[in-house]
């Protein structure tokens, strides 16, 4: 049993290095998991360029993690309900589970939180909060999921980008039976959304996206859309007046990152008492809002904050039901040595790679 553990440290926009950390001392209330995948977000890219804010103390990214049990004291185990050789999949959320919030369901804005997997500097101990690492500490207020051992890890890691789809669609968005959807962005998130609405019986799927994103919005057409446009070359809110007869969408999710004007693409193309979903963040960047036309549309907007327990649970579930060809979107896996190629990748940055889900597999050579 090695004694240090490596992990990929973010210390500047556009700087990882790969650091040696003790490995942690497992006590009876927390664990140790031995990192399997892990995803990498549209968010890992932002933060990774600095759009987000770069971070103020040197972090290990990755907030999509997928592991084995490696060790669990008793109380943790009973309380998780885990023992060493169980998958998971890990929450970004590290909540009290305690406070009034969190006691009524509403972990996510828990004010006692203090950790997060992905985000927390390492200088808190024991350092070790990031999946992309070969080990990331549990603590005793982590938030585990259980998944099927035998699916392979770079599909089972889509637990997160699923999970949102599932959320942003079904659960903020309320889409339904026969319900016209658009989804702005075709990156993982777009077309989770689109594997999400059509579990859900939606009756037209509508997904935009660049001309650069022809292989995504291809996938889009696989996993269940009708239609979809290129924004690039077509005017958005004219193409889906066009597909509908002029009814508009019941539900509009607006996913693209940094881009303003698909918000009001979002809000122009969606019906008289419809609902948008805005999950695209745009750093900080200031969208003109036409609150008129909210109101005399009788639109209900919806912020999307990150994704949920119940999502979490229900993704898995898609997941290991088989029933979507998921394999077709994961175009790439990394070691840890190559964190920063794997998130350049899923950038774009690369060229002549067409990435759609990369995820980093800690353990790979």
């Amino acid at each position: 049993m090695a004694d240090t553990v490596r992990a990929a440290v973010q210390i500047a926009p556009r700087n990882i290095e790969i650091r040696e950390f003790p490995r942690p001392r497992i006590g009876p209330e927390n664990g140790l998991l031995r990192v399997e995948a892990n995803g990498i977000c549209g968010s890992d890219v932002e933060t990774f360029k600095g759009h987000l804010g770069a971070a103020i103390d040197p972090f290990i990214p990755g907030h999509e993690p997928l592991g084995i049990i490696e060790e669990v004291g008793e109380r943790a185990a009973e309380r998780w309900g885990v023992q060493p050789g169980d998958r998971v999949a890990l929450e970004i959320i590290v909540p009290c589970r305690s406070c009034q919030r969190c006691l009524t369901g509403r972990y996510q804005s828990c004010r006692n939180r203090t950790v997060g997997h992905g985000v927390t500097p390492v200088k808190v101990a024991p350092g070790l909060w990031g999946g992309l690492s070969e080990y990331l500490y549990l603590s005793p207020g982590a938030i585990l999921h259980p998944i099927d051992k035998t699916l392979p890890a770079e599909i089972a890691v889509m637990f997160n980008p699923i999970g949102a789809g599932v959320r942003w669609a079904c659960h903020l968005g309320g889409v339904g039976l026969g319900d016209t959807v658009l989804v702005l962005g075709a990156g993982q998130r777009g077309l989770a959304a689109v594997i999400a609405a059509r579990a859900a019986g939606a009756g037209t799927i509508i997904v935009t996206g660049l001309a650069t994103d022809a292989h995504k919005l291809a996938l889009a057409k696989e996993f269940g859309a009708d239609h979809t446009i290129v924004v690039d070359e077509t005017d958005t809110v004219q193409r889906v007046t066009e597909l509908t007869d002029g009814q508009l969408a019941d539900v509009t999710l607006e996913l693209t990152p940094m881009a303003t004007e698909p918000v009001l693409d979002a809000v122009l193309a969606t019906r008289h008492g419809g609902r948008v979903v805005l999950a695209g963040l745009k750093g900080g960047k200031e969208v003109p809002l036409r609150t008129d036309l909210i109101v005399n549309r009788a639109l209900t907007v919806v912020g999307a904050f990150g994704v949920d327990a119940r999502a979490y649970v229900e993704a898995i579930r898609i997941i290991e039901s088989r029933r979507f060809p998921l394999e077709k979107l994961h175009t790439h896996t990394f070691g840890l040595d190559s964190t920063t190629l794997a998130i350049e990748t899923l950038a774009g940055e690369v060229p002549g790679q067409a990435a759609v889900h990369v995820s980093v597999h800690p353990g790979a050579i």
